[in-house]
């Protein structure tokens, strides 16, 4: 019976020993992200006014009747990421029904690739990661 504990001993702790850095290969402290991966960075509370205006222009120039029409922003520093959230979705809609009859090979996310770049771009002045 010892010996039986023992040899059921000596093989659990060699597997544990053989899983153990396989494991430690699968969670890691390093805050980078795999390569190919996207790294999700939380949306912040507020953001810039300035950032805000920004974005809302590049979505204007890149064709967005939505953030032609919106106001910027003036008289505060900061603003809820709610209004940047709310524009780039309103955006991404309006060029998504816009692009709809392009061909697929000229899209992105169902929509044309500069309109794609533009509402990136957008995003990354506010410092927006998803919407």
């Amino acid at each position: 019976m010892v010996r039986t504990a023992l040899a059921a001993a000596a093989t659990l702790g060699a597997v544990a020993a053989a899983v153990a850095p396989a494991s430690a290969a699968v969670v890691t402290d390093d805050p980078r992200p795999a390569a190919g991966a996207h790294a999700v960075v939380p949306n912040p509370k507020t953001i810039k006014a300035a950032a805000y205006n920004q974005a809302r222009s590049t979505l204007a120039q890149a064709g967005s009747q939505t953030a032609a029409k919106s106001h910027p922003i003036h008289g505060k520093t900061d603003v809820p990421v709610s209004y940047g959230t709310d524009l780039l979705a309103a955006a991404r809609d309006e060029f998504r029904q816009t692009d709809k009859k392009l061909p697929p090979k000229d899209k992105k996310s169902d929509m044309s690739i500069p309109h794609y770049n533009a509402i990136h771009s957008a995003a990354k002045t506010m410092g927006i990661d998803k919407w």
